[in-house]
């Protein structure tokens, strides 16, 4: 193949793998001279609200495309990007643009996420994705599977990993500054999360009114028809069974990611929760989740505790922590690290008035999280939150509310994909697609 022959795919596709320090042809990497400085062509899948902030933050890239169920969406960005073509439906417009999109960002709720994602990535189109990766395990691991497969950059939507105080945090962890960790508070107070139909727990059956603006087939997708409802759309579809992941979904892997990057953590071998009866609908307003972990190299077996919907959990101020909101705390053999987004604090303090911190080991983010898949994308760089890291940790989360559903503990096979202890877990690991949506 000349130079000349390559398509601009092709050079992106290569541009990317020379980036991730994957050799290709010495040809291709000399055309490959000046297309780090391109834009890329993106485009937009979900224009909600975290799809406004995403759109927002890569829109210094060509925006090739605009695609929303709810016309009202593309129509007030319409004008701000007035080169690209609108769409409500991601499928016609991945049949009429697929070789003109180098990227794509999927910022819809999370039973649409794998069917959009895995259709780009097998068009050969690098995939950004929101938090949870996908609705199901079985979804999760196809995302891996395929994103692999057509060498494409990805990312799942954890914009903190770009900040400056998880890195700082990190480090802090493997420098052994509070000792071995063998447990690990997570906690998100909010009673609810954030449920807007707090009164809401059983499905409505009435019909109402479709707005004139929505496209409801196109946005129940994948998922079984239901009647539209506001308790759906265009917010609290996070906390019913057949669209979201209930504030576990919603918020752990925020969190999460902070653990799993301290502790180098992938799959865990065991899961239990302790919640409120199950609803066949709605997700908890409060939940507690455990996660066993096997040792990595040096570091010991972990338990990682999720907390949801109840304040600040007793066995945290036990040990003497300051109440808070939300929250990390790891449990160290010398000493313990309280964290957030913003804010990190060994502790006790006055065994730590006189630390040092490591210099600092970890490089800072070139900017945010999405101009760091965007970049690298164009070979500048690398994606860190890429799907074989998210994979694992969206795994955990929907570990954890497959062990509330079936109510009892979980001895995880993550090699086989399944349960050793129990068949019930079965159900949960993949669902059910509407004619015309299958992955």
């Amino acid at each position: 193949m000349t130079t000349h022959s390559l398509s601009r795919r092709e050079l992106l596709r290569n541009a990317a793998l020379i980036g991730a320090g994957v050799c290709v042809s010495g040809n291709t990497a000399t055309a490959l001279s000046t297309s780090p400085n391109e834009k890329l062509n993106i485009a937009c899948v979900g224009l909600g609200n975290q799809g406004k902030a995403n759109l927002g933050l890569v829109k210094s890239q060509n925006i090739v495309a605009l695609c929303d169920v709810d016309d009202d969406r593309t129509a007030m960005f319409g004008p701000r990007f007035p080169k690209a073509r609108r769409f409500a439906d991601f499928r016609l417009m991945l049949d009429k643009m697929s070789k003109e999109i180098d990227a794509v960002v999927v910022t819809t709720p999370n039973h649409s996420h794998a069917t959009i994602a895995i259709a780009a990535m097998k068009s050969g189109i690098h995939c950004y994705c929101e938090k949870p990766l996908a609705h199901s395990i079985h979804e999760v691991r196809e995302m891996q599977r395929v994103a692999t497969e057509q060498n494409v950059v990805s990312q799942m939507g954890t914009q903190n990993h770009a900040g400056t105080n998880y890195r700082r945090v990190v480090e802090l962890v493997q420098s052994g500054a509070i000792g071995p960790v063998r447990k690990v508070h997570i906690w998100f107070g909010r009673p609810g999360g954030w449920r807007r139909y707090k009164h809401l727990v059983d499905r409505p059956t009435e019909k109402t009114a479709v707005p004139e603006n929505l496209n409801w087939d196109l946005w129940v997708g994948p998922a079984g028809m239901q009647n539209f409802h506001p308790v759906y759309h265009p917010h609290d579809w996070h906390y019913w069974w057949d669209f979201g992941n209930g504030t576990l979904g919603n918020m752990a892997c925020h969190y999460l990611d902070l653990v799993y990057w301290s502790l180098n953590l992938s799959h865990p071998t065991a899961v239990e929760t302790v919640g409120p009866a199950v609803h066949p609908d709605s997700t908890p307003f409060w939940l507690e989740c455990h996660w066993e972990f096997p040792k990595r190299q040096a570091m010991p077996p972990v338990e990682i505790v999720w907390h949801h919907g109840r304040g600040c959990p007793k066995q945290v101020t036990d040990l003497g922590v300051p109440a808070a909101d939300v929250g990390v705390l790891f449990v160290g053999d010398d000493g313990m690290l309280m964290a957030d987004y913003n804010k990190r604090t060994l502790l006790p303090e006055e065994r730590f008035s006189e630390f040092k911190p490591p210099e600092p080991a970890i490089a800072e983010s070139i900017g945010c999280h999405r101009r760091e898949w965007f970049e690298a994308c164009k070979g500048n760089g690398h994606a860190l939150c890429h799907f074989d890291y998210a994979g694992p940790l969206t795994e955990t989360v929907l570990l954890g509310n497959i062990a509330y559903r079936i109510g009892g503990r979980i001895e995880w096979d993550s090699k086989r994909m399944m349960a050793t202890n129990t068949k019930q877990v079965d159900r949960y690991l993949s669902r059910e697609y509407r004619k015309g949506w299958t992955l």
